[in-house]
C-alpha cells in the first residue's frame, strides 16, 4: 500500500528554529490572537465575537474544555490566544461555495494538506460526490437526507452503519444523535473520546465508580500542591494557567511531570495583569521531573513507596473508604528500583523531592492529559494516580482530587448524553421507557474497531458528526483505505478537512452552524448546552449571523435525517425535537442520570454542576462500594539499540487536527511542521546532524510504516526519547497499537528509527506500509515490554 504525500502547500524548506521560550502568554499572545482574529474576521466581527466568548450570555469556546470561572469573577476578555484562534477559524469571512468545488477537482484536493483545506473558509452549501464523479456538486437538503436514508435502509443490518461524534457537538445534538442511532438499531457510536481520555474513563469507572474527574475550579485554585502530568496547558488549555497562577498566589507548590520542559509550566505572563504584560510574570512549576516517555507508572509507584515508608497515610480515609489497600502496599513496598531507574530516567533524589512535596501537602490535586492516557499501560497509570490520591485521602475534600483535563470542549458532555458504544443497560432502559422503542443491547464499535469494520467490509456507511476522522485516527494508510471501501461517507462540518477528500464510493458534506452563530431553527432563537472537564453544564448561544442561509444546526440535521430514514410516524417526535430544543432538554431530564430539571437548572447564571458521589459525599459506586486500590506491574518499555521512543503532540498553532498556523512559538519553530525533536547526544550517537533530514520509520510485524522528511531539531529531553507533531506522525502508529483495557491508540509511545535523507529527495509515500508478511498490524517487530520481575513480552 502506498500514498503520495500532499502537495507542498507548506514549504518546509522555510522552517526557522530558534531556542525554546521560558514563559507563556504575555503581550506576544495578545498580539498573535488579535492578528489572527483581524485576518479572519475583521475588527467589528472580532469585537462582537470575542467579547461574548465564555460569557454567561454568550457562547462556549470550542477550543478546549477548561471550566469557566464563577460569573461574578469572569473577565471581559475571558479567552486565551488559542481560543481566539479557534473562534477566528470558525467565524472567518472566508467561504467555500459551489464555485470552489467546480474549480477544484478531487484529484487536486486530495493532494492538499489539512492546513490548506482548512484555510479556505466556511462551507456554505450541501455538496455531493457521486460515484465516479470528479467534483463535488451542490445538492438540496431534502435530497441529501433522502439519499442517506435510502442508503441506511438498504443495509443488511443497522450494524453496518457507523455514527462517529466529535467532542464539539452540543448536548442537545449529542442526545438526539445517539437517540437516532439506537432507534435505527445500532450502538455503533465511536467518538473522539476513544482516541484521547478513554483510558481515564475506563480506569476511574473501575476505581472510583465514575469516569469523570472529582475537582472543581476552586479546588485547583486552593490546592496546597498540584501534580501536572503529561500535559501542556500553555498550548492545549491556556486558561488553566490563570487558575495555576491563583494557586501559586495562595501558596501552592506545583510539580510538572513531562519529558519536555514546556514554557507554560515554567512561567506565566498573565496578559490580564500589568505584571504579565510588562513584568516577569509568575513562576509556576517548583519542580520539573523530565520523566522518560512511558515512565510515569514507575515514577508514581516510587513516590508511593516513599510515602508508605514515611507513614504519610490518611488512615481514616483508607480504612473507611477504600478496598485492596494491603495488596497494593505489598506490591509497592517490594518495588524494583532498578526497573524504576530504567523506566523513568530520573535521579532518585528528584523522585524523593517530589514525594516530600506530596508528604507535606494536606490537599493535592492530580492533573493529567494525553501524555498519560495514550500508552499501552495507560489504564494502569491512571489507576496509580488514583492510588496516590487515596493514600492521602485526596478525594472528596476541598483543594484536592482527580483532574483529567479534556481536550474537546464537550467530549465529556457527549458521553453523559449517551454517545458511547458501551452505554449501560440502565440508560437504554430509560430510553425505552421515555420513547417506546426497544434499543439495541449489544455493544457497538469504538473508533479503532470502526476502522477495522470498514476495512473488513463489515460496515458500509460512515456518518461523521464533526471532526476530521481520517486525520485523527492512527495508521493513516489503513484508515484511508478503510474509508475508501465504504459505500457512503457523510460528514457534518463547518470547514473542509482531509476526511472530505478521502471518501467512500459516494460522499456528502453537510454544512452546519458553528458555536458562534445564531440558531433560529424552528423559527425561534435556540440555545444549546455543554459540559466542561469539571462536570459543569452551561448554556451557549452564538451572536453572529450564519455564514450562509443554507447552514443548518446539528440538531436540525439529525432530526431531519431521522425523519427521512425512520419516517414521520416514528414513535420519537423528531419534528418536535427539531423545532424546540427545550423539548430535548425535557427528555434529557427524564433519561440521563442526574439531569432532573435540566432545562430549569441551565437557566441559572453559569449553569449547574452535575453530581459526583466521590467528590460530594465520599461515596464510591464501584463493584465493592469503595474506592479501589489496584496493584499494577512496573512496566519498563524496552527500546532496541539505534531506536528512539517517539511521542506525538500538538504544535502551539493547532487544536487537534485543525492547523491554525505554522509556528510553534514556545518550542522555537517557525514556518513549518515536519520537525522531530531529539536530544543532542542522541543526534550525535545516531550519526545525524542538527538541521538534517530523516524519515521516521516504525517497525511492526506486518512491515514498516514511514513518515518522510522530518527536520531534526536538537531539544532538551530525556535520552532515547523524541517528539513530533500529529497528524503528520499518525501514519507511524499501527492500528492495533492501543492501550490495554481502553483500546485508545498508544500515540505517545512509538518505537521509531531515523533514516537519514535529503530534503526533497525521498520517494517514500505518505503513511506507507511496506510488508513482506501480509499480516495485520499490531505488534512492533523486535521490541518488547519488560515487566519487572517478569521476562520480556511483546508489546
Amino acid at each position: 500500500m502506498s500514498r503520495r504525500p500532499p502537495l507542498r502547500d507548506i514549504d518546509e524548506a522555510e522552517i526557522e528554529v530558534d531556542g525554546a521560550e521560558s514563559s507563556a502568554a504575555g503581550p506576544v499572545a495578545v498580539a498573535v490572537a488579535m492578528k489572527r482574529a483581524l485576518e479572519q474576521m475583521g475588527p467589528v466581527r472580532s469585537a462582537r465575537t470575542l467579547l461574548r466568548l465564555n460569557q454567561v450570555d454568550g457562547f462556549d469556546c470550542q477550543g478546549c474544555a477548561w471550566p469557566d470561572p464563577d460569573p461574578s469573577h469572569r473577565h471581559t476578555a475571558e479567552f486565551c490566544e488559542n481560543g481566539a484562534k479557534a473562534v477566528a477559524e470558525e467565524a472567518t469571512r472566508r467561504t467555500v461555495g459551489p464555485e470552489f468545488f467546480a474549480e477544484h477537482p478531487m484529484s487536486e484536493l486530495r493532494e492538499r494538506t489539512d492546513y490548506w483545506l482548512g484555510q479556505q473558509g466556511r462551507l456554505t452549501q450541501p455538496v455531493v460526490l457521486r460515484a465516479g464523479a470528479t467534483h463535488y456538486e451542490p445538492i438540496g437538503w431534502d435530497d441529501a437526507f433522502a439519499m442517506i436514508g435510502d442508503r441506511l435502509r438498504g443495509l443488511a443490518s443497522p450494524d453496518e452503519a457507523l455514527f462517529y461524534t466529535s467532542g464539539k457537538t452540543s448536548n442537545e445534538a449529542a442526545f438526539v444523535y445517539q437517540l437516532f442511532a439506537r432507534a435505527f438499531g445500532t450502538n455503533n457510536l465511536p467518538d473522539c473520546s476513544n482516541m484521547c481520555h478513554e483510558s481515564t474513563s475506563v480506569a476511574l469507572a473501575e476505581v472510583i465508580g465514575i469516569g469523570k474527574g472529582s475537582v472543581t475550579l476552586n479546588d485547583v485554585e486552593t490546592a496546597e500542591c498540584l501534580v501536572i502530568m503529561g500535559q501542556n496547558p500553555g498550548t492545549n488549555h491556556p486558561r488553566m494557567l490563570s487558575a495555576l497562577e491563583k494557586a501559586k498566589q495562595n501558596g501552592a507548590r506545583i510539580i510538572a511531570i513531562n519529558p519536555l520542559r514546556e514554557a507554560g509550566l515554567v512561567r506565566f505572563k498573565n496578559p490580564q495583569k500589568p505584571r504579565g504584560l510588562a513584568g516577569p510574570g509568575t513562576e509556576l512549576a517548583d519542580l520539573h521531573l523530565p520523566v522518560r516517555i512511558n515512565g510515569d507508572l514507575a515514577l508514581l509507584q516510587a513516590i508511593a513507596h516513599h510515602l508508605l515508608e514515611w507513614g504519610a497515610i490518611d488512615h481514616d480515609f483508607v480504612e473507611r473508604h477504600t478496598h485492596g489497600f494491603e495488596e497494593w502496599v505489598d506490591h509497592v513496598r517490594d518495588l524494583d528500583w532498578d526497573a524504576v531507574d530504567r523506566a523513568t530516567g530520573l535521579d532518585r533524589g528528584q523522585i524523593r523531592q517530589a514525594a516530600e512535596m506530596l508528604r507535606d501537602s494536606s490537599a493535592t490535586v492530580f492533573c493529567w492529559a494525553m501524555g498519560i492516557t495514550q500508552h499501552r499501560n495507560a489504564v494502569a497509570t491512571v489507576k496509580e494516580i488514583a492510588n496516590l490520591s487515596f493514600l492521602q485521602g485526596n478525594i472528596g475534600k476541598p483543594g484536592a482530587g482527580l483532574c483529567p483535563v479534556r481536550g474537546h470542549s464537550n467530549v465529556q458532555g457527549d458521553r453523559t448524553m449517551g454517545i458511547w458504544e458501551q452505554v449501560p443497560d440502565h440508560f437504554l432502559d430509560s430510553l425505552q421507557e421515555e420513547f417506546g422503542f426497544e434499543p439495541p443491547r449489544e455493544h457497538g464499535l469504538d473508533t479503532v474497531n470502526a476502522v477495522k469494520a470498514l476495512r473488513d467490509g463489515d460496515a458500509r456507511v460512515f456518518f461523521g458528526m464533526g471532526g476530521n476522522f481520517v486525520s485523527a485516527v492512527s495508521d493513516t494508510s489503513v484508515t484511508e483505505d478503510a474509508m475508501r471501501s465504504a459505500d457512503l461517507t457523510v460528514h457534518v462540518s463547518t470547514k473542509l478537512n482531509r476526511s472530505h477528500v478521502v471518501h467512500g464510493r459516494e460522499a456528502l458534506i453537510l454544512p452546519a452552524l458553528g458555536r458562534s452563530e445564531r440558531d433560529l431553527t424552528g423559527g425561534r432563537p435556540q440555545r444549546v448546552t455543554v459540559e466542561d472537564s469539571m462536570s459543569a453544564v452551561h448554556a451557549s448561544q452564538g451572536p453572529l449571523a450564519p455564514a450562509s442561509d443554507h447552514l443548518r444546526s446539528e440538531v436540525d440535521i439529525v432530526c431531519n435525517l431521522a425523519l427521512a430514514t425512520l419516517g414521520g410516524d416514528h414513535v420519537v417526535p423528531w419534528a418536535t425535537l427539531r423545532d424546540d430544543y427545550t423539548e430535548i432538554r425535557r427528555r434529557i431530564a427524564r433519561v440521563v442520570p442526574d439531569c432532573e430539571a435540566y432545562d430549569e437548572k441551565v437557566d441559572q447564571p453559569g449553569g449547574f454542576v452535575l453530581p459526583h458521589p466521590p467528590r460530594d459525599t465520599r461515596t464510591f459506586p464501584t463493584e465493592v462500594g469503595k474506592a479501589r486500590f489496584t496493584a499494577s506491574p512496573t512496566d519498563v518499555l524496552h527500546v532496541p539499540e539505534g531506536r528512539l521512543l517517539l511521542q506525538t503532540m500538538r504544535s502551539h498553532d493547532q487544536f487537534n487536527t485543525t492547523i491554525y498556523g505554522l509556528d510553534d512559538r514556545y518550542r522555537g519553530v517557525k514556518g513549518g511542521r515536519r520537525v522531530v525533536f531529539v536530544h543532542p547526544e542522541d543526534i550525535a550517537a545516531l550519526g545525524l546532524a542538527d538541521g538534517g533530514y530523516v524519515d521516521l520509520v516504525s517497525e511492526w510485524d506486518d512491515g514498516e510504516r514511514r513518515a518522510p522528511e522530518f527536520r531534526v531539531v536538537a531539544y532538551d529531553q530525556p535520552r532515547g526519547c523524541a517528539a513530533a507533531y500529529y497528524p503528520e506522525t499518525n501514519p507511524l502508529i499501527a492500528l492495533d497499537h492501543v492501550a490495554e483495557g481502553s483500546n485508545c491508540p498508544s500515540s505517545k509511545s512509538v518505537v521509531v528509527r531515523l533514516d537519514p535523507t535529503e530534503q526533497g529527495s525521498t520517494e517514500a509515500h505518505y503513511g506507507s506500509i511496506r510488508s513482506d508478511q501480509g499480516t495485520r498490524a499490531g505488534s512492533p517487530a523486535g521490541t518488547g515490554t519488560k515487566r519487572s520481575p517478569e521476562p520480556d513480552q511483546l508489546g
